[in-house]
């Protein structure tokens, strides 16, 4: 992490994974699976940034979970209880895969679920050039971040329930954790 001051604010910029942006990282995600290239991985990517999981947490899903209109997880690193939605994107990702597919849904070709280290590989190769900065298994989660905050006008009330949802400590931290602070930092710079 840096920290800058500008006049009498401090800015945290965080260093790190990026966000990618949405559209394009889903229009990239369907296209592999369309093309019956590396749909398990392809699904991956579409439900990393429609639930913002972690990774741990994202990898124990199944296709049971995912036929299921809402599942019930256990977070890993909180111990927490998350009820969430199936929506209509990770729906139509899933439709690709037979009904008879169950079990783990994000395997490799071995029939291993994915490491997170094979995982961030696969990102970076897949998604370079889509995000601004490093591309790794986080940058899902922040990926979903952006969009719901993006989503409801960049609104506080969205930064407090992202806030809830990303167990962070306050709307301070998210921010800073979506690199919003960044952005306005630039925009200060490039509309001098």
């Amino acid at each position: 992490m840096n920290i800058i001051f500008v006049s009498h604010q401090t800015i945290i910029i965080m260093t790190g994974s990026t966000y990618l942006d949405f559209d394009r990282t889903l229009n990239k995600a369907f296209k592999m699976i369309k093309d019956d290239k590396d749909k398990s991985f392809a699904l991956l990517v579409i439900c990393g940034i429609n639930l913002g999981l972690r990774i741990d947490d994202l990898t124990n899903l199944t296709f049971e979970d995912l036929r299921k209109d809402t599942f019930t997880i256990t977070e890993g690193k909180t111990n927490k209880t998350r009820t969430l939605a199936v929506n209509d994107h990770i729906k139509t990702a899933v439709s690709y895969f037979s009904e008879d597919v169950k079990g783990f849904a994000f395997i490799s070709q071995k029939g291993t679920r994915f490491s997170s280290q094979h995982l961030n590989r696969k990102l970076k190769e897949a998604f370079k050039g889509i995000g601004s900065g490093k591309v790794t298994t986080h940058s899902l989660r922040k990926c979903f971040g952006r969009r719901v905050f993006e989503s409801n006008g960049e609104s506080e009330k969205s930064l407090v329930y992202l806030s809830q949802l990303f167990n962070h400590s306050s709307t301070l931290v998210t921010r800073t954790y979506l690199g919003i602070q960044q952005e306005e930092l630039n925009d200060i710079y490039n509309n001098l």
